[in-house]
């Protein structure tokens, strides 16, 4: 498909560069089949079902920006994904500065070897010392806001807690699963209350989600891998939900695409560890999921047309018209949508 079919236009003042205090305030906009509700998350329990199991990522975000040297040349380096002990591929800034067996100096006695730089211009950072590479990064590194809100503004501490969610607990990402940014305790025990649950899987988001789509044609957009993991007892819980007549509702689209990646052609949800590149456009039929909380995306990404295929892209693109005319927040710090498509 045309990429240009999913682009739209967002007035940069709909970027919000700091989240909804309290967290469970954030708006949200209600996409059922057809029907539009405008909604907050705090009304979650009334737009669900007793029954129905709600899925977050428990992935936690490590300070994965690095800003260093290589000589005189000042390297800025952003992890994305673990590939040893103590090596990562990252993202670099003045990557052409940079030759593989360059030695990286990242400060706070934080040190590392460039090699095997790939097809997309990322390249290895291999960590000197026996220190775990957790330990470095707690040193030297900051918090990897997404680039549309550190371009508008600088980190601070406050980013520390604003972009962990509630769930974080298994290292390994260098974005935060957004959707989930909006849930307290409260909100859960409100949940919960109703007899709507929750579960838990693990997806290290990488930096590859924000980079743009470069291809004119979606067929033509190579996705980043990411580590994923969905184990026995999880994917036991998701298939009993469906079968006693309840609905999977995913927090976040890298939970959905975890669950999709886990999930076979007879819609059984199995268990999962490893990577997984699932690209999902209009035309793919999903298996695993029956909803889907999520923030508002970037025009052209490959997270707008996930939800696209969800939803139907005429409806998304209407929601998001509806969304930008009616004051709602857009991207990592924005308000929450809930999509329920119409199932046959």
């Amino acid at each position: 498909m045309n990429v240009d079919l999913f682009d739209f236009e967002l007035p940069t003042d709909r970027i919000a560069l700091r989240p909804a205090s309290p967290r469970d305030a954030a708006r949200m906009l209600v996409v059922d089949g057809l029907a539009m509700r405008d909604r907050g998350v705090g009304d979650l329990a009334d737009e669900l079902r007793s029954g129905d199991l709600l899925v977050f990522n428990d992935t936690r975000v490590i300070p994965a920006r690095l800003e260093g040297r290589r000589g005189d040349a000042k390297i800025g380096a952003t992890l994305h994904k673990r590939e040893g002990p103590r090596r990562w591929r990252a993202f670099v800034r003045n990557a052409r500065r940079i030759r593989e067996g360059d030695t990286i100096d990242f400060g706070h006695d934080v040190i590392a070897i460039a090699s095997e730089r790939a097809a997309d211009g990322s390249l290895a950072f291999d960590f000197a010392g026996t220190e775990p590479v957790e330990l470095l990064l707690e040193r030297a590194g900051h918090m990897p806001l997404p680039p549309y809100i550190a371009a508008k503004r600088p980190t601070d501490e406050r980013d520390a807690h604003d972009y962990q969610t509630m769930f974080a607990n298994e290292p390994g990402a260098v974005a935060a699963p957004t959707a989930a940014l909006h849930f307290t305790p409260a909100l859960l025990a409100k949940l919960a209350a109703r007899g709507i649950d929750h579960a838990t899987l693990t997806l290290h988001v990488g930096a590859g989600t924000f980079l743009p789509v470069k291809a004119d044609d979606t067929a033509d957009h190579v996705m980043h891998a990411e580590w994923g993991r969905i184990d026995a007892a999880t994917s036991d819980r998701l298939n009993a939900v469906r079968a006693n007549g309840g609905r999977v509702i995913a927090v976040g689209t890298t939970s959905l695409r975890l669950i999709e990646s886990a999930t076979g052609d007879d819609d059984i949800v199995r268990p999962f560890e490893g990577d997984t590149a699932i690209f999902i456009t209009p035309g793919y039929r999903f298996r695993g999921i029956d909803g889907l909380v999520t923030n508002f995306h970037l025009p052209r990404s490959t997270l707008f047309m996930l939800v696209s295929a969800l939803m139907d892209r005429e409806t998304m693109l209407a929601a998001y018209a509806h969304a930008i005319e009616n004051g709602y927040r857009f991207y990592s710090y924005g308000d929450a949508s809930l999509l329920l498509p119409e199932r046959p």
